[in-house]
């Protein structure tokens, strides 16, 4: 029996033609021939991903950054107001609980237990802009909503104030807390614009239409 006998399957293939086995892998760094290799495919993800991780480390813009540490003061504020709160309006029913008078004594339990109200209030509401800020870096659309909901109502509320503000400095009986009332109005302004506009930005939309994985 002869290698090189073209009737021997078995036997070795002359130069230059295909063989009948299996498909030879070509040597690394020359390309496949034949077209049998499969297309290789581009890397998809969110432009600044590493390679091999779609989305899985994009950068936080800066103004998505800045609303997340906005929301999270705002909110620390609010329910240290609202611990305050409840904490004044414990100590207000009670002043006027050993009072002679049932009728100061009801109208302080009565005013204490609305200030206790507000500050429970308070505290609830507290929670909206802490949890927002929370899952900014990993939420989708909806957190990014809730962000923009938010910043709104505190630019219209900040708004109104501020107007009333301007209102009252302009009369004759304006005193100091007038004048620190508009101080700290404008700085709730600023705030929300700066909540509203750093997650309604088209940097903070791609952002938060990233793959996630």
């Amino acid at each position: 029996m002869s290698f090189g006998d073209p009737n021997n399957p078995y036997g070795q293939q002359p130069q230059g033609q295909p063989g009948y086995g299996y498909p030879q892998q070509a040597p690394q760094g020359v390309p496949p021939q034949g077209g049998y290799a499969y297309p290789q495919q581009a890397p998809q993800g969110y432009p600044g991903a590493p390679m091999g991780y779609p989305g899985a480390s994009v950068e936080m813009p800066g103004g998505v950054k800045a609303a997340r540490v906005i929301l999270f003061i705002v909110g620390g504020l609010q329910a240290l107001g609202g611990v305050l709160a409840l904490l004044f309006g414990a100590f207000f029913a009670t002043m006027f609980a050993d009072s002679s008078s049932s009728s100061a004594s009801d109208a302080g339990t009565l005013a204490g237990g609305v200030i206790v109200a507000a500050g429970i209030i308070g505290i609830g509401l507290a929670l909206w802009p802490i949890l927002t800020a929370a899952k900014l870096s990993k939420g989708r659309g909806g957190v990014r909503a809730s962000g923009i909901v938010y910043g709104s109502l505190m630019t219209l509320g900040s708004g109104l104030g501020l107007l009333v503000n301007l209102v009252a400095l302009g009369s004759d009986t304006a005193a100091g807390a007038v004048v620190f009332s508009l101080l700290v109005s404008l700085i709730e302004f600023g705030l929300a614009l700066w909540v509203l506009i750093g997650l309604a930005n088209s940097a903070a939309g791609a952002y938060f239409r990233r793959p996630l994985y």
